[in-house]
């Protein structure tokens, strides 16, 4: 296994591990919340769904773009080899506002969050087989909070940021 399909299967995994989590949790379940500022496990999915949707895209199409000389090529970042938890701890606040992009908008049930989520992997998976070893260490779309990311550190992002909303949920089941 190398690099590329390792990342795409740590995301896999993570992904796997959040819609079990929320597997058996009722419509009326996933609606609730312990007080109007904290999202309910139906705004988290979708969360999720459009903050992966809108990564990969990004990801693929500066991808393109690099290919086709329409952006400049580069290793240089000042997280430069950093694990994306090390990124995360030196450039996220306590209660990092979420990019427009990625917010919670259109509601509905679970189950189609769920899915939806779920069907990202086949993207990734195609996103993973467009990339090459060599592009993991060039610089992709910037995050919009942590800045200049590499790909293989956008990879590691979405492992990691499904990771940490499986534990959102985890705290919000526990409460309920």
């Amino acid at each position: 296994m190398n690099t590329i399909q390792k990342l795409v299967q740590e995301v896999a995994t993570a992904r796997k591990l959040y819609l079990e989590q929320i597997e058996n949790v009722s419509e009326a379940q996933a609606k609730w919340k312990p007080d109007p500022e904290v999202w309910n496990i139906i705004e988290i999915t979708e969360h999720l769904f459009w903050a992966e949707q809108g990564g990969v895209f990004g990801m693929w199409k500066t991808l393109h773009a690099i290919r086709n000389g329409n952006i400049v090529l580069s290793y240089e970042s000042p997280h430069q080899d950093m694990s994306i938890e090390q990124v995360i701890e030196l450039t996220w606040q306590a209660k990092e506002k979420v990019p427009a992009v990625a917010v919670p908008r259109l509601g509905g049930p679970l189950s189609f969050w769920k899915t939806s989520l779920n069907s990202l992997q086949e993207v990734l998976h195609g996103f993973g087989d467009d990339l090459q070893e060599s592009d993991l260490r060039i610089q992709a779309q910037p995050h919009p909070i942590s800045g200049p990311l590499d790909f293989h550190q956008r990879l590691e992002f979405l492992r990691f940021h499904l990771n940490r909303h499986t534990d959102q949920v985890t705290q919000l089941l526990g409460k309920m």
